[in-house]
């Protein structure tokens, strides 16, 4: 059974577009988060600190790949968002807060849910634009992708 999982998982995201990944990642950290804010509840520091970790390194990635060059003031306000995030699981971690976690989930929910408005605003304008005229990839400008 997790065999066929991790294939069909494999498989997803080897046949996603980048703008696809990029609300998978979205919704891995959100999840890792709430698994967190589960455990944060639990008393299981160990578990808490496991999955504040993953989400971590999933936000660290999307602001690792962010292309400055072309993004240019949306890459520099995502890069303090995701600055913001990594500080808010390093508190969660120390101080145990389980605030700290619901203002990382706040803040990746509205991001995500920019990103799904972004990238079907493009998807509209690239259906109506002239042939070769349409618009750049939104999740490579601005996304990391």
């Amino acid at each position: 059974m997790i065999a066929s999982l991790n294939q069909y998982q494999n498989t997803q995201v080897g046949t996603a577009g980048p703008e696809r990944i990029l609300i998978m990642l979205y919704d891995g950290a959100i999840n890792f988060t709430r698994i967190a804010l589960d455990k944060m509840d639990k008393g299981d520091t160990a578990g808490k600190g496991r999955f504040v970790g993953k989400a971590q390194a999933i936000v660290s990635e999307l602001m690792n790949t962010l292309n400055h060059e072309v993004g240019g003031d949306i890459t520099r306000r995502l890069e303090q968002l995701y600055i913001y995030i990594i500080d808010e699981y390093l508190k969660a971690n120390i101080e145990n807060s389980p605030q700290s976690l619901e203002n990382a989930l706040k803040i990746l929910g509205m991001l995500r849910d920019t990103w799904i408005e972004a990238i079907e605003i493009a998807r509209r304008e690239q259906l109506t634009a002239a042939a070769g005229h349409g618009p750049r990839n939104l999740a490579c400008a601005a996304g990391g992708m």
